[in-house]
């Protein structure tokens, strides 16, 4: 029997916007304790977009930058998939757009992938199987998980908001490799949508966490199969989540740890080891919807040695979930990519309310 080739992320990227603002700025424009925010979500920064920039300059950097890292030619690049919920028209994909501003066209197919924040990994996921099933003709895929999330002034979603970018070309596992083996759960709910002709979404909070926790423990179950729930989680280095909000995270991983056996010893332990350091990132920069779980894990990547194993859990409102290991590849100690982060977050500007409340009059999402 032929052993199925590996493939995985040769190359990322990321960028993240030239704006932020303290959680702490926000709770006192809007008149709330600041450890509402801060400990009570988790929260610390949003990201924001400038009036004029939006995320399909998100998108194209974070492509570039990848593109720029990675040893093949844009005519190498054969898929181009965007994962979004911040859509720019109701026809034209991401795609497009961003491909005119990379000059990238020809025999190639490009298209946009919606499930809400669950969009960044059903494109990986097709990459990887398009480069599985043998028909990729030696041609890599351009997966881009980018998103700007906003909600109305005042919503309780508002400290949670961010925006940023992950760019992956899916070839050689270079940077890590990604099982050809997921684990996935779905139910139709309406927990978390927009309707076409509205501003901001319309959110079920606690329908949302409830379908988050269960989404999680459905996945974790298949992932662990027989095994004994505490052995398989020790042979992770790090469990990366869909990071809405930080405590959202935790209620999950508390609601499945306990839910598959664990103490809580145990499962207070797994969760300061294996899952609240995969976050810090996404602390400084909030929910991004599809491109939050990829900077987790970009983040966590990071320095890694060859060999080390990730879960990777995503869930999207409607609701879909999905889970799958990665193991660090020869690129992951470098970790190139991080040049970006740290460009990024050195040269943003921290924002005060007066100027948010400014820029959220000039930034009304598109209907």
């Amino acid at each position: 029997m032929t052993k199925t080739q590996t493939f995985g992320i040769a190359s990322l990227g990321v960028h993240l916007p030239p704006l932020a603002m303290k959680v702490e700025e926000l709770a006192e424009l809007r008149g709330v304790d600041p450890n509402k925010f801060t400990r009570g979500l988790g929260c610390r920064e949003i990201a924001l977009c400038p009036e004029g920039f939006d995320v399909v300059d998100l998108a194209t950097e974070a492509a570039r930058r990848a593109l720029s890292r990675w040893d093949g030619k844009l005519e190498d690049i054969g898929l181009l998939a965007v994962g979004t919920e911040t859509a720019v028209d109701m026809s034209r994909p991401l795609g497009a757009f961003v491909a005119s501003n990379l000059g990238l066209s020809g025999n190639i197919r490009s298209y946009e992938v919606k499930h809400a924040c669950y969009g960044g990994s059903v494109a990986l996921r097709q990459a990887l199987e398009w480069k599985l099933s043998g028909v990729s003709k030696g041609k890599a895929a351009l997966v881009i998980a980018a998103d700007v999330s906003l909600y109305a002034p005042k919503d309780p979603g508002e400290p949670t908001q961010g925006a940023g970018a992950v760019a992956m070309i899916v070839d050689a596992p270079t940077i890590c490799a990604i099982d050809a083996d997921t684990f996935a759960y779905s139910e139709p709910q309406l927990d978390f949508w927009r309707p076409v002709g509205e501003a901001y979404p319309r959110v079920d909070g606690p329908l949302s966490l409830d379908c988050y926790m269960r989404g999680a423990e459905h996945c974790f179950r298949q992932f662990i199969g027989e095994r004994d729930a505490k052995a398989a989680f020790a042979e992770l280095s790090d469990i990366c989540f869909h990071v809405p909000f930080p405590k959202m995270v935790k209620k999950a991983l508390v609601h499945t740890a306990t839910a598959l056996g664990l103490s809580e010893a145990e499962t207070a332990t797994l969760y300061e080891q294996k899952v609240e350091p995969t976050m810090r990132l996404n602390q400084r920069v909030g929910n991004c919807y599809t491109a939050a779980l990829w900077l987790s894990v970009a983040h966590t990547l990071a320095g890694k040695d060859e060999g080390a194993r990730l879960a990777t859990f995503s869930y999207g409102s409607g609701f879909g979930t999905e889970l799958f290991g990665l193991t660090a590849g020869p690129g992951a100690k470098a970790a190139a990519w991080m040049t970006d982060v740290e460009t990024d977050l050195k040269d943003r500007r921290l924002i005060d309310g007066a100027e948010y409340e400014r820029l959220r009059e000039a930034n009304v999402p598109a209907h």
